[in-house]
């Protein structure tokens, strides 16, 4: 459970990766389950629980019109190289996408 510290500084980092992306915005290029390869934006970062979450929109999307987007779980793996992957856990998946929807939507339409 995150208190509002948490959220506060959860807040900030996205705020602070969305001021840094309108000036050089991070493209990651996502492979979909049919070997698809496709660029998205990096919208925002967040850590919840000692794990690491981003969300991606894709790359010719204008940020003030979507309204829906990618949340990838970030990990490490034993080389220190990192990696994405889906979020498998329904319950998981919620819980992040609930705080992606409530702190970074707040922003974007404030």
């Amino acid at each position: 459970m995150s208190n509002k510290k948490d959220n506060k500084k959860q807040q900030e980092e996205i705020i602070d990766n969305e001021e840094n992306e309108e000036l050089n915005p991070e493209i990651y290029t996502l492979i979909d389950e049919n070997d698809k390869e496709s660029d998205y934006r990096l919208l925002g970062t967040l850590e919840q629980d000692g794990q690491v979450y981003k969300a991606f929109i894709p790359a010719g999307a204008d940020i003030d019109e979507i309204d829906e987007y990618i949340i990838l779980k970030y990990l490490v793996d034993d080389d220190g190289e990192g990696y994405l992957e889906t979020i498998e856990d329904d319950e998981e998946f919620e819980s992040v996408a609930d705080i992606f929807d409530d702190e970074l939507f707040d922003i974007l339409y404030d």
